[in-house]
């Protein structure tokens, strides 16, 4: 008898740890999709480059301010990157071409891009509804400077790796 009590918990284990990944249990709520992209884009340090004064301010930024880029620039031997304004950009994306730019478009550092691509479909889709729901907000951040051009305002400089 214990085991018939069982089976009820052990088939939504299995549903929420294992069929989704095989498409054999129903996708997640929007609810759902929001709060583990808000999850993720929390634990994934997003908020510490694409949101401004986040990391000087112990992560104490309001949510409705995140991810609307910023104008520190990150200077090295790529040149001068600028963390985009996620939520402009999202903005005027398909889930699909979030999901394209995300698993194959190259990017420069620091972003760590290797990360991002390891993450599932499934994931990247959260963070996806979670930067539409936060909706656009704030101005494009500068655009990228090449190799040789001095950053306009403050960078953080990384220099050139040794022997290179």
């Amino acid at each position: 008898m214990k085991i018939l009590d069982a089976f009820p918990r052990l088939l939504l284990g299995a549903c929420a740890l294992a069929l989704p990944l095989a498409g054999l249990c129903a996708p997640p709520s929007k609810t759902q999709q929001i709060e583990r992209g808000r999850y993720l884009v929390t634990i994934g340090g997003c908020n510490d480059c694409h949101t401004p004064g986040y990391g000087a301010s112990g992560g104490k930024v309001p949510e409705k301010e995140w991810l609307t880029g910023d104008t520190l620039g990150y200077s090295g031997p790529w040149g001068t990157t600028y963390a985009t304004n996620l939520r402009r950009l999202v903005a005027g994306m398909s889930e699909q071409q979030w999901l394209a730019m995300a698993q194959h478009q190259p990017m420069r550092p620091p972003m760590p891009w290797p990360a991002l691509r390891a993450m599932s479909a499934r994931d990247l889709a959260a963070v996806y509804h979670f930067i539409r729901w936060l909706g656009p907000r704030g101005g494009d951040a500068p655009p990228y400077l090449p190799p040789g051009t001095a950053p306009r305002g403050p960078a953080a400089v990384f220099p050139a790796p040794p022997g290179s």
